[in-house]
């Protein structure tokens, strides 16, 4: 009897041990992920630990049997993910898993702007989106940038939409950005702003001007051919944006919502009631729909606009200083019945 007992346990023990480690190798080896969540994100920073990839995987209940995984991370020596943009996909295993976040197997993300009012607000709009910080990322954007130099800087940088790793640093971020700037001045582009006088730098500036002075896509070709028109003979540009960009230079919390005449004496290299030609730079980041403006504005005579309060957005255009006057008594007029007075 004492035998048979002996031989019973000789075969159940082995054979327990043997499904243990069945149910251990599945757990570990086969498909452990929560279809009901993937794709499932994951970011890593540099400071991230795997238990704290783990107790996130817990809490988002990502493992079906999250037994064992943290085991398997120590025994192969992940201490620290490398830093990224994961995607855990659905017939994951743990080991897939944890061999995914040793070798930094990320996916890339994308990363958009439009425009921004200048270095610090696209520095902080980025930040946002990867994971470099807010300072990093500007002092990379103040890299000085062939064509774009000094206060040109604001056109080096071109509003679109980017696929990246979201732990690339603040200098690769800048330069691709950079890259795809020259791209976008393409010969064609260039021999358009060569027939308009201008440098790929000069049309950022003047795009800038002209986003600031409208947001209509059908009013900002006008407006750009009205400022060329100006160019072209010599005289002054007398865009209200410029002078409000001086002003905020100077006080960056003044709202303005109307320029008054005192205004226009401001001593500011952009204040283009008392400079000739193009400001020094962009008054902000210009996008795509402002530079085809300018490159593709049509032909008309203007050299007056105001903004037309008939048709709230839009600009009135004149062709002589007694036609703007009119226009420019309207728009007074409407100023001062909703009491705008600043």
């Amino acid at each position: 009897m004492r035998k048979t007992i002996i031989i019973i346990v000789g075969v159940i023990i082995p054979v327990g041990l043997i499904l243990l480690v069945y149910k251990g190798y599945n757990v570990l080896f086969e498909a452990n992920v929560n279809e009901s969540i993937t794709p499932y994100t994951l970011y890593v920073d540099e400071e991230t630990s795997i238990e704290e990839v783990y107790a996130k995987f817990i809490e988002d209940e990502v493992l079906l049997a999250p037994e064992g995984f943290l085991l398997l991370a120590n025994k192969k020596g992940l201490v620290s993910p490398k830093p990224g943009h994961y995607i855990i996909k659905s017939g994951q295993s743990s080991n897939s898993i944890v061999n995914t976040l040793m070798a930094g197997f990320q996916e890339p993300v994308t990363i958009q702007f439009n425009t921004a009012h200048n270095l610090e607000d696209l520095a902080g709009q980025l930040s946002k989106q990867i994971m470099a910080d807010s300072l990093s990322l500007l002092e990379a954007l103040k890299t000085e940038r062939k064509g774009w130099e000094g206060a040109a800087i604001y056109g080096a940088y071109f509003p679109d939409t980017y696929e990246v790793y979201w732990n690339a640093s603040a200098e690769e971020i800048a330069e691709k950005i950079y890259q795809n700037t020259i791209k976008f001045w393409s010969p064609a582009h260039l021999d358009k702003a060569a027939r308009l006088g201008l440098s790929a730098a000069e049309v950022s500036t003047l795009a800038s001007i002209v986003m600031k002075e409208s947001s209509k896509t059908d009013d900002r070709p006008l407006v750009a051919r009205l400022y060329l028109n100006r160019l072209e003979k010599g005289m002054s540009l007398q865009a209200d944006p410029t002078v409000i960009y001086a002003l905020k230079r100077k006080n960056p919390e003044m709202e303005v919502r109307r320029v008054l005449k005192k205004d226009l004496l401001i001593d500011d290299p952009y204040n283009t009631y008392k400079i000739k030609g193009l400001p020094p730079g962009p008054i902000c980041v210009p996008e795509r729909a402002a530079l085809l403006a300018v490159l593709n504005a049509p032909y008309h005579d203007y050299l007056y606009m105001c903004a037309n309060p008939d048709k709230p957005g839009y600009h009135a255009f004149a062709r002589n200083y007694a036609g703007h006057l009119i226009n420019q008594r309207k728009w007074t007029a409407y100023l001062n019945r909703r009491r705008i007075y600043r």
